[in-house]
């Protein structure tokens, strides 16, 4: 059990820092959470200002905006910082039109490679976050700087540089901001050669194990990872995970190293956003819980589709990336064989041209049965699980997922990969879940093709022969809080610690209860406020 958390009397300032943010521009949970989780924290008294790159959809967002400052030289750049007010959001906008006012995709260039300057393009972004927490900008300075994967990576480590610089040269040196360094997925590092070091504005003596060299070249993750006066990811079973050469992604021994400043948060979604009642893309609204209004959606979905309209039939939705990570590929192999016992299939998503070409191919063989959307597409994100009986999560590693919180709010039993934040939202119906009426969702390991199709017809064999029991699932789904809650209150507890509130939980006049128990922060942890890394030695970061 947690106590429960008063909010600071005085306010505390977030400068959160990240790539994208919804509804401005998103490709995926990142954008997801960074948007949705101000408002979480509002309540408490955290204020939260968000950072994002000026892309052209951000640009057009701004309406009303004032200008902060113009640097005439940012890394070699021009740049206009903007504020503004949007959608209830505070944000910072960086404005660098040489890097960011391209079109489509904020990472991927017009034949889907990586933009060949991205690693200046978000060095760029972390050098201003750095500036902003040391007060060198109009904008009042941040308590605290929540960093988000890799591009917000180097924000911790600017700040570590101008210290040391601050400090050989005699000038005064202010405390420094803490840095809350956040995984949302260990596979994407930033990794660049190291010949940018200058490039992006690093001293010589950055580019070391203590600092952001990784296997011979720049990793902007691994130097938050290493410089950031904490780490947090997307769910308690990732957080472990990472841990492990089989889910460290080479990073797994300064994840190791670092493990007690090392804090797994289950993501959140909104539940105005995620609301069937009043969700504009599900064509005939329900209540949350109501497995008969879903029906219409249902059959509204096969029209969509071009599916054979047949109410009996078991229909089975996928949104994804479309990704071997996902785990698609194993989905093109087997759609076959999956699509048996009246079986219908449709696929939401865009990635891999490969996986991409497969699945237009099974649409072709198999129509009426298969079929998909080769796209992004949020309306259909939403409209997916508003409709489909199950929705399949088939991801070799997940480090939180939100894919499966919003089937189990729209009442789409998920069927899932005992992987990450998987694992730790789904509980399997096993027959002693089923019979305590604790079970949600079908969870299958390893994830390979076989098992995926057994866990299928496990899910589709429980709804052919007692719809009692599969709706029993939906209700107790529909039952989970997937709201920002007690994840928003883990964060809170998080700052409160980092900000350096004693056991009874004071620190100047804000007031906060600490929490207890396995799921609250550890108790007897030493504070570490604007601390100095540990030395890392070699062997920690080599290869396993």
């Amino acid at each position: 059990m947690m106590n429960a958390v008063t909010p600071f009397s005085t306010p505390i300032r977030l400068l959160s820092v990240a790539a994208e943010m919804f509804p401005f521009v998103k490709t995926g949970g990142l954008g997801d959470v960074v948007g949705s989780l101000p408002h979480a924290l509002a309540p408490y008294g955290v204020e939260v200002t968000t950072l994002l790159p000026g892309y052209p959809a951000v640009m057009a967002a701004l309406s009303a905006r004032t200008q902060v400052m113009r640097q005439p030289a940012l890394l070699g750049h021009e740049a206009t910082l903007w504020s503004a007010h949007v959608a209830g959001l505070d944000l910072l906008v960086l404005d660098v039109p040489a890097l960011f006012n391209r079109a489509g995709n904020p990472y991927l260039g017009p034949e889907g490679q990586d933009w060949p300057d991205n690693g200046l393009r978000f060095a760029v972004l972390a050098r201003m976050a750095a500036d902003i927490a040391q007060g060198r900008t109009p904008h009042p300075r941040p308590d605290l700087v929540q960093a988000h994967d890799w591009q917000a990576g180097l924000t911790a480590a600017y700040l570590h540089y101008d210290q040391q610089a601050a400090e050989r040269g005699g000038q005064p040196v202010a405390a420094r901001v803490p840095v809350i360094q956040t995984i949302h997925n260990l596979a994407f590092q930033g990794r660049f050669p190291a010949r940018c070091v200058a490039e992006f504005g690093l001293p010589p003596e950055a580019f070391s194990v203590e600092g952001c060299e990784c296997y011979g070249a720049i990793s902007f993750l691994k130097a938050g990872l290493y410089h950031a006066d904490r780490i947090t990811t997307v769910s308690p079973s990732y957080a472990q995970e990472i841990q492990t050469p089989e889910g460290g992604m080479g990073l797994d021994g300064l994840l190791r190293h670092r493990s007690d400043q090392l804090e797994g948060i289950l993501n959140g979604i909104s539940t105005e956003t995620w609301n069937p009642a009043s969700d504009p893309a599900v064509h005939f609204p329900y209540m949350v819980g109501d497995t008969v209004g879903r029906a219409p959606n249902k059959r509204d979905l096969q029209a969509e589709f071009g599916l054979w309209a047949d109410p009996d039939a078991f229909v089975v939705g996928v949104v994804s990336r479309l990704t071997a990570q996902k785990g698609i590929d194993l989905l093109a192999d087997v759609t076959p064989r999956l699509l048996a016992g009246n079986t219908q299939l449709i696929v939401v998503g865009e990635g891999d041209r490969e996986i991409e070409r497969r699945l237009a191919a099974l649409q072709r063989q198999f129509p009426g049965r298969f079929a998909c959307h080769l796209g992004y597409s949020e309306s259909l994100g939403h409209r997916l699980p508003s409709a489909v009986d199950a929705l399949l999560i088939p991801s070799r590693f997940e480090p939180c997922g939100l894919t499966q919180l919003g089937a189990l709010r729209y009442g789409a039993v998920p069927v899932a990969a005992r992987v990450g934040g998987l694992a730790d939202t789904i509980v399997n119906a096993n027959p002693a879940a089923i019979a305590q009426g604790a079970a949600t969702g079908f969870l299958f390991t390893p994830v390979d093709g076989e098992t995926l199709l057994a866990t299928v017809a496990r899910a589709r064999q429980l709804y052919r022969r007692n719809r009692r029991m599969w709706r029993q699932l939906q209700l107790t789904g529909a039952a989970y809080d997937v709201s920002w809650n007690d994840k928003a209150a883990h964060y809170v507890r998080l700052f409160a610690e980092m900000l350096g509130m004693d056991a009874g939980g004071r620190a100047d006049s804000n007031v906060i209860s600490l929490p207890s128990g396995r799921h609250g922060l550890r108790e007897g942890r030493r504070r570490r406020i604007a601390r100095r890394p540990p030395r890392l030695s070699r062997a920690l970061a080599a290869p396993h």
